[in-house]
């Protein structure tokens, strides 16, 4: 009997007294267009002067070559294709990207059993994991740093979430800042967000902003979502970012309660398309977060688990892919530095760029002056403490061929150069 009330109180079991007004969930209406298609929108009109090549960099998509290793780990394992793949993938992968977070980062060998899961891309998985986190008929907050990837606000959304956005302080290199959301937020916190290496800055948070978040996290007892899908994407071969397990790991947080990481060979090894990846962290969140990709449906192919396996055991091509972006850093940030606001990012394949007018104005026009796609850096953050931290900043992705952004990055100063002859502003330079 006692049984039977508690189902007919719940709000999920109770009969609905009136009909349904919509045959869509009403949550749907709380998401926003997502950053590319406003980008679309605002170039409605405009066009590029005739017989100038289109130079696009907004879009963080990695342009290199695939290894050819990794093609052909693909091409030979298509047997796979043959049978439905078991949604926690097979042991050689999950052994494989164990010993490979042990080799990066220091941390004893994780339980491939336990603690690794493969994952369909980190996007995903981090979409999916605020399903099993957040509790739907409560009052539960979803934090996450402020400009953020639109899949940490949209998941939040449709998990039955309130999204609260702490803004990136430029005298915090871009990190958040996790002390201006008050008790009253952290007290209803379920889950945060937080990306390192950065996007859109290329931050990388340091051990002290670790223990911080951590502290909080025991504090007010919320899971923490560490995206990394930019951490081997570096400048300094010999200072590779510090990862979350490797954080915990040394502030002795060994079993990583309440942690879990998500990665991704999208950046790492050039193969988006692949959509390969892993989360680790907490076993028991694993375990639950394991049962909803079951039902959910979201289980690696065999044969992309082979190609994947060969792309986790091999640091050459990564190097090689490091190289590539650095030598970019390099030609570009001679170009840009003197005629705009320009950080030099530790990470990522971004530069976070300061413009002298409303950013979406700035975009607009280089489009329609030299050709080259830029993303307004308003579209990538939300208005949180009376501003948007994005406003007034572009997001340049140096993800095309080297040739390709050194004109971009060209034609950027030419129309900056341009613009400052005839409003006299100049940049502020960091």
């Amino acid at each position: 009997m006692m049984g039977f009330a508690r189902f007919a109180l719940n709000p999920l079991a109770t009969a609905r007294q009136e009909p349904r007004t919509s045959i869509m969930n009403p949550r749907f209406e709380l998401l926003q267009a997502y950053p590319f298609e406003r980008l679309r929108a605002l170039f409605q009109g405009v066009a590029p002067p005739s017989g100038m090549r289109p130079i696009p960099l907004s879009l963080g998509e990695p342009k290199h070559a695939t290894p050819e290793f990794i093609r052909q780990a693909l091409c030979q394992n298509l047997g796979g294709l043959a049978a439905y793949p078991a949604t926690r993938g097979p042991l050689a992968l999950r052994q494989v990207i164990a010993e490979w977070l042990e080799r990066r980062y220091g941390v004893p060998l994780p339980d491939a059993d336990r603690q690794v899961l493969p994952v369909l891309g980190s996007r995903e998985a981090l979409f999916a994991f605020a399903q099993v986190v957040v509790d739907p008929t409560g009052q539960d907050v979803v934090v996450c740093p402020n400009p953020f990837y639109q899949i940490y606000e949209g998941a939040a959304l449709l998990a039955g979430a309130e999204p609260v956005y702490v803004n990136a302080d430029p005298q915090r290199d871009f990190n958040a800042d996790w002390g201006s959301v008050s008790d009253a937020q952290w007290r209803r916190t379920a889950l945060v967000y937080v990306c390192s290496p950065g996007n859109p800055a290329g931050n990388v948070m340091g051990l002290d902003e670790w223990r911080q978040l951590f502290t909080l996290a025991e504090r007010y007892g919320f899971v923490i979502a560490a995206d990394e899908c930019y951490s081997e994407i570096y400048r300094d071969e010999a200072r590779p970012p510090l990862g979350a397990l490797q954080a915990a790991h040394q502030l002795g947080n060994t079993d990583y309660r309440n942690l879990v990481v998500f990665s991704s060979l999208s950046k790492r090894s050039n193969v988006p398309g692949l959509r390969s990846g892993f989360v680790a962290g907490d076993a028991a969140l694993l375990e639950k977060f394991l049962l909803y990709r079951t039902y959910h449906g979201s289980a690696m192919s065999d044969t992309v688990a082979a190609a994947s396996i060969a792309a986790w055991q091999d640091e050459a091509h990564v190097q090689e892919n490091r190289r590539l972006y650095r030598d970019k850093f390099d030609a570009i940030l001679p170009i840009l530095q003197p005629v705009l606001e320009v950080p030099s990012p530790p990470a990522s394949f971004y530069l976070w760029v300061g413009t002298p007018i409303p950013d979406t104005e700035f975009a607009r026009a280089l489009y329609q002056a030299e050709g080259v796609t830029v993303l307004p850096g308003s579209y990538l953050a939300r208005d949180s403490g009376g501003r948007n931290p994005g406003a007034n900043r572009v997001r340049i992705a140096l993800v095309a061929t080297p040739d390709e952004c050194l004109e971009g990055a060209q034609r950027i100063a030419r129309f900056a150069t341009n613009l400052a002859s005839r409003t006299g502003s100049q940049p502020s330079l960091p």
